[in-house]
């Protein structure tokens, strides 16, 4: 059997199909924002009538050299996630990086 659902046009943007395989389905459990903060949807970028922003605390690490670098960044919400060089290039918080790492362009990592 096949299942259609009527989708937000924002889904439908994002490419997500209305039709599912009846054996595609499963229950859906509540999520504890206990155990797993910062995922309720009103907290996902993108979604809603008005998508709020969320501001980098700070940068934490980093693996890799030059405009390759990856940056580990913590956000305001207290999520931890892992950013490249050119989302966060324009960031104060990554000029604190490099001035806590003692150097002063991204060439130097």
């Amino acid at each position: 059997a096949t299942y259609r659902l009527d989708l937000p046009q924002e889904l439908r943007a994002r490419g997500i199909h209305n039709a599912f395989h009846a054996s595609l389905l499963r229950p859906h459990y509540p999520n504890d924002d206990r155990r797993f903060p910062g995922r309720q949807f009103h907290q996902l970028p993108g979604f809603g009538e008005q998508p709020r922003e969320w501001a980098v605390d700070r940068v934490i690490s980093h693996v890799g050299k030059g405009v390759d670098a990856e940056f580990e960044v913590q956000w305001t919400t207290g999520d931890v996630t892992w950013a490249p060089y050119s989302d966060i290039q324009h960031l104060q918080v990554l000029a604190e990086y490099f001035e806590a790492l003692g150097v002063n362009t991204i060439r130097q990592l």
